[in-house]
């Protein structure tokens, strides 16, 4: 049997790891980490991934889609209702940047603290044929 790692952690740097762990649980309503602190907090889901923000002095949001900051890495969130999340997602304090490579079939946001994240639909939901696609309105 070949070699296989199990992800078990992502942690992003940022300036103030309370506010993005309060912003990434309304999100996704995972449960917030009991040693959660002003230098470090984390989510986990219920299959037990963690997701940890720590605080880093001098933090530099990434500057998407320009790499003058560059944004180093990128969460996708699979979602039944993009417009609908999108909405709900700028209510709890992200931003979504003018630039939208995804021509409808994503969509591009960015955290309280400056990470770029996408919103894919579930693959739940049917997706349009290339045909479905060019029939306007």
């Amino acid at each position: 049997m070949p070699f296989q790692m199990k992800l078990t952690a992502i942690t992003l740097d940022c300036a103030d790891p309370e506010a993005m762990a309060a912003f990434y649980q309304q999100a996704t309503g995972f449960e917030l980490h009991p040693k959660s602190d002003s230098d470090f907090a984390g989510l986990t889901r219920e299959d037990g991934l963690f997701i940890g923000f720590q605080r880093v002095e001098g933090y530099q949001a990434p500057q998407w889609p320009e790499q003058t900051a560059p944004q180093q890495v990128h969460l996708d969130f699979a979602v039944e209702d993009l417009d609908q999340a999108e909405v709900l997602l700028l209510e709890l304090g992200a931003v979504k940047p003018e630039y939208q490579p995804g021509g409808g079939r994503w969509r591009v946001l960015t955290d309280p603290a400056g990470h770029p994240f996408c919103l894919t639909r579930s693959r739940a939901v049917p997706q349009p044929t290339l045909d479905e696609s060019r029939t306007p309105g």
